[in-house]
């Protein structure tokens, strides 16, 4: 899920670093020692391949006069969810008319959103919603949901009073800067992972056209820390990139924690490392000033090491007997031109390159279209 709000005040401050330059933050305590680059770099689906909506495209059964109250329906239950598929059917469901009013609104965790609308209850979601109440697809869909899918669409339901009463088609918009970011994780040697709750056809579909390494799909939120547990039971490295409530556990198992600074409170508390922006081409970034942080970290334990297995022996008079001596006052300043060459060294990481380039906009939306049953 998603909140488009700037990162909390509390985050804020550790922003203004090196890290904040290229759109990385990091809230852990100033003592500790820079993360080293993961061999596995897993995303939830949401922050990795949506650009933060998707296209609606309904199926609604009955007669033609009911179709805009089913969509204003659908929007309604919707309307209170902050999902970015709820946000897509909300969008499309006010560019066709008015939104219904909703109360008693419940997500149903790994299933959907139901509500009540002038008495009745109607829900929205997918096939673990259908399971769940022992619905069965009409034949009149079937058709309909199958060439969506081949595409990649995603479907959901809408159901009223226990019977489905229509079908919505969403279709995502592949960012650019996505394909970019797993293009260049694969180029630095690592591994990626999609691990998302929509159905393998979809999740295959997509995870196809970005070349993820490795899809787990149909995956329930409260099983995505088992599925990274997984993965590190391989004896793999991994860093989880999330940004809803339902990655929290999986960036709190992962090796790093990747939260996206407009996601969820509870995902940023949970992760090690928050993006200041939605750009998933920052990950890369982070491994980049991780791998050289670390470096910086090795060239100055060896200078200081090396600097002072000379210095010291010297400047306690072990050389004396070569007529080599060293002033008190001396070594205190040799001390500290230590410190300061240790200091310009660790600024040297200012040069490194960490905003991403921008991108022209060289995406292609996939097909727009819509069915409407007669």
């Amino acid at each position: 899920m998603h909140h488009r709000r700037p990162p909390r005040g509390r985050h804020g401050r550790n922003l203004g670093g090196r890290g904040a330059v290229g759109d990385v933050g990091r809230p852990a305590p100033p003592g500790d020692p820079p993360p080293r680059p993961p061999a596995t770099t897993v995303a939830s689906r949401n922050c990795r391949d949506r650009g933060g909506s998707g296209r609606a495209h309904r199926r609604r059964r009955g007669r033609r006069r009911d179709r805009r109250g089913r969509g204003a329906a659908a929007g309604g239950v919707e309307s209170d969810s902050e999902h970015p598929l709820a946000r897509a059917i909300v969008t499309a469901a006010r560019d066709r008319g008015a939104v219904a009013t909703a109360t008693e609104f419940r997500s149903l965790t790994g299933r959907g959103v139901e509500a009540t609308i002038d008495g009745t209850a109607y829900a929205v979601g997918g096939p673990a919603l259908l399971r769940q109440r022992s619905l069965a697809e009409p034949d009149e869909l079937s058709e309909w949901s199958a060439r969506w899918r081949d595409r990649g669409a995603s479907i959901l339901y809408l159901t009223r009073d226990d019977a489905i009463v229509g079908g919505i088609a969403l279709e995502d918009e592949i960012r650019t800067e996505a394909r970019h970011a797993v293009a260049e994780l694969q180029a630095m040697g690592r591994r990626t992972v999609m691990i998302t709750g929509d159905a393998r056809q979809v999740a295959d579909a997509v995870g196809a056209d970005l070349g993820i390494d490795e899809v787990m799909a149909e995956v329930l939120p409260e099983d995505k820390d088992a599925k990274v547990a997984e993965l590190q039971a391989r004896h793999l490295k991994v860093a989880m990139v999330g940004d809803g409530v339902n990655d929290a556990p999986a960036l709190a198992r992962a090796d790093v924690g990747i939260a996206i600074g407009a996601g969820t409170d509870v995902a940023i508390e949970s992760a090690g490392l928050i993006l200041a922006s939605s750009d998933p081409r920052a990950v890369v970034s982070i491994i980049r000033l991780s791998k050289a942080a670390y470096r910086k970290s090795l060239q100055n334990l060896w200078w200081a090491a090396g600097y002072n297995v000379l210095a010291i022996p010297i400047a306690a008079g072990a050389l004396g007997w070569a007529g080599i001596t060293m002033p008190p006052a001396v070594a205190a300043i040799l001390m500290s031109v230590s410190t300061i060459v240790v200091a310009l060294n660790a600024q040297l990481l200012r040069r490194v390159e960490l905003r991403p380039p921008a991108l022209a906009d060289d995406a292609t939306p996939r097909p727009s279209a819509e069915a409407v049953a007669s």
